[in-house]
């Protein structure tokens, strides 16, 4: 009988048999599936199975977290089930077929936007700083701000203007660049479309509605003009350019012979993409996107903004489990760009709040489930600052009425911003820290709108769950167990042998909560730390035998202690994609490992090049005989040396 029999056979039956598989596949701690019909997974059952530690769905793959030991599920599971694995690039590819058209549409605008939301972020927290310095007069009895009668602060707040302006009024640069990276061309030929969008020869496109149309600079051919117009905080117009350009491309890789192609393809894809650019999608892009933002503003400031309001604060957090949420960003920074300011981005940061205060009463209500608070605890942190999926997937969704009544409270909170017109910089730092993004002028009244935010949800929450709950629910499942001869042996075993864990990389230590997968965030396969790298070698943080390698990737491997603790290192986040390119291991399953003994090998540049990041993590999936495991973090790191774990 092999080691998985029992659960392999269940997990097949639950997930709606061998016809309903699509493709599988599987990572370091995941199998990933994409199932014909979804519906049909039986989570709840699933969730029961005594290998499985959870699921969720995500980009249209089913996954069903394992742990360590998944190569090993894996090969059984497929040998059972009589199917053949696959990449992780193909069920991406399969999984698609999953999700309709809108859904495919918002995730490549989400996939298109997400390696420039830092920097909006950033610029919508600078312009806050500025307005704070240079806006408020709160000095010389309301008629001076801190600019206005100090030299530093003066220099300060025009000094900032150089980032906000990179961010904001040349975005378009960002915007093509992350499009062609996205769709795999030369992303050198973006930046460079980028630029020609926003370029200093041209009428900055902030000044094109003060300036008569007289006076707007054009190129002349003689039998046709071209408007010299820059495209200076606009969106639609930088994402419709950018695929133009990169539509080109991909044409003339296709049709032209490779002896010539660094130079005909180039030309060819550069030059007609920025002619197409000012002539045809640029102007049409323009209109779209003012058409776009003129509705919502219109909306937001309407005799029904109240009905608008209400409207878009209940349905937000649906919205955000579908992936449509990402259009938002493009409305918000379109706001900005016609109004200097956005009403939609403050009900987003008080929509996260609330469904954060929704898992605090399933904090409060669940204190006696252990297993529950390891999910509802970080869940709720990372809401409260801002990323909800976790929240929403993790805890309120498999419950139903904590994600109504955030809902509810999220609905109230947005029917008070704006009614009181609040308006926030820009995009920012969503949850409780939103109000930093926030005009000052409008703090007192988001203030009332985040008590809402989080009064109401809570208490909703808790007086439902209160009736709703089981006992198990609100306890956890007791396990009893029978004490043999084997298992008062198994306690006794002393943990002598290894008392603490050592770093595995140089570099900086920080929590597992802040590392950006939701899995490891949320202590779904254990609790740990991770590594900002400097350098590229992992070490062991102990003795011990390592019980797995992932030899194709090589990107990950699990160590187990004589005290019966399972460790876990996992390099980079998602780097399972790049199928050990860049990565060297020096380590099989099986093999004993000294304590700095060297044990895999990657290349930071590699795993950066690759799109991904060499966030490392080290997790305690099973603590064994150990007990009031000290968890260290936040501190620089040297490999093999400082201590990062006490037992």
């Amino acid at each position: 009988m092999s080691k998985y029999e029992n659960d392999v056979k269940q997990l097949l039956t639950l997930i709606g048999g061998k016809e309903n598989i699509g493709a599988v596949s599987h990572c370091m701690t995941r199998m990933r599936f994409v199932l014909n019909d979804p519906s049909k997974a039986k989570e709840k059952e699933i969730e029961k199975l005594p290998s499985v530690k959870g699921t969720f769905t995500q980009a249209g793959q089913y996954q069903v977290i394992i742990g360590n030991d998944v190569s090993v599920f894996y090969n059984e599971f497929t040998k059972y089930a009589g199917v053949e694995g696959v990449s992780k690039d193909a069920v991406k590819s399969a999984a698609k077929s999953n999700q309709n058209v809108i859904q495919r549409i918002m995730g490549s605008l989400g996939e298109i936007f997400a390696p420039i939301i830092p920097a909006l972020i950033c610029g919508g927290l600078i312009l806050g700083f500025r307005n704070i310095i240079g806006e408020i007069n709160f000095l010389n009895n309301g008629t001076a701000s801190l600019a206005d009668v100090y030299p530093f602060f003066m220099g300060l707040y025009n000094f900032l203007w150089l980032i906000g302006e990179a961010v904001f009024h040349l975005l378009p640069v960002g915007i093509v660049w992350s499009i062609t990276k996205k769709m795999g061309t030369t992303q050198i030929l973006g930046i460079v479309l980028g630029l020609t969008l926003v370029s200093g020869q041209l009428l900055n496109g902030f000044a094109v509605a003060s300036t008569p149309a007289a006076e707007i600079p054009k190129w002349d051919f003689g039998f046709f003009q071209v408007s010299m117009i820059g495209y200076q905080g606009q969106v639609i117009a930088a994402i419709m350019a950018g695929f133009v350009l990169v539509y080109l491309e991909k044409f003339f890789k296709k049709h032209c012979p490779e002896v010539v192609s660094m130079i005909v393809v180039p030309f060819c894809s550069l030059v007609p993409a920025v002619i197409i650019a000012h002539t045809i999608v640029g102007p049409i892009g323009w209109k779209i996107g003012n058409f776009i933002g003129e509705i919502v503003y219109a909306g937001l400031t309407s005799q029904i903004k109240v009905i608008f309001a209400a409207i878009f604060g209940f349905v937000y957090a649906p919205i955000v489990m579908t992936g449509l949420h990402h259009m938002t960003n493009a409305i918000d920074t379109q706001l900005v760009t016609l109004y200097n300011g956005t009403m939609l981005w403050p009900m987003i940061a008080l929509s996260n709040i609330a469904q954060g205060s929704a898992v605090l009463a399933m904090i409060m209500l669940q204190k006696k489930n252990e297993r529950a608070q390891q999910i509802n605890i970080p869940a709720c942190i990372s809401c409260y600052l801002g990323v909800t999926e976790p929240a929403l997937f993790g805890v309120n969704l498999k419950y139903v009425f904590p994600l109504i009544c955030g809902m509810a409270g999220s609905a109230v909170a947005a029917i008070i911003s704006v009614g009181f017109g609040v308006e926030a910089v820009s995009i920012g730092v969503g949850g409780l820290p939103g109000i930093l993004s926030i005009y000052s002028q409008y703090w007192g009244k988001f203030l009332l709108a985040m008590i809402a935010a989080i009064a109401i949800p809570f208490v909703l929450t808790y007086i439902v769950g209160k009736k709703k709950l089981s006992t198990v629910e609100l306890t956890g499942e007791e396990v009893s167990e029978t004490v043999t001869e084997e298992t008062v042996e198994e306690t006794v075993v002393s943990n002598s042998d290894v008392k603490e864990l050592c770093a595995i990389l140089s570099g900086k230590v920080i929590p597992i909560e802040e590392v950006p997968d939701e899995v490891f965030a949320n202590k779904v396969m254990g609790d740990g730390v991770a590594f900002e790298p400097s350098d590229e070698t992992v070490v062991s943080p102990c003795d011990g035998t390592i019980s797995v390698v992932m030899e194709e990737s090589k990107h990950a491997c699990g160590i187990t202690l004589s005290n019966g603790v399972e460790l876990l290192i996992h390099v980079g986040i998602d780097t399972v994609s790049m199928n050990g390119d860049g990565f060297e291991t020096f380590v099989k399953s099986g093999d004993k490992v000294k304590k700095g003994q060297p044990l895999i090998k990657f290349s930071k540049e590699k795993i950066k090049n690759s799109g991904y990041k060499d966030t490392t993590m080290l997790i305690i999936t099973d603590n064994g005989n150990a007990e009031n495991i000290e968890l260290i973090s936040g501190i620089p790191s040297k490999a093999g040396e400082t201590v990062v774990a006490k037992f």
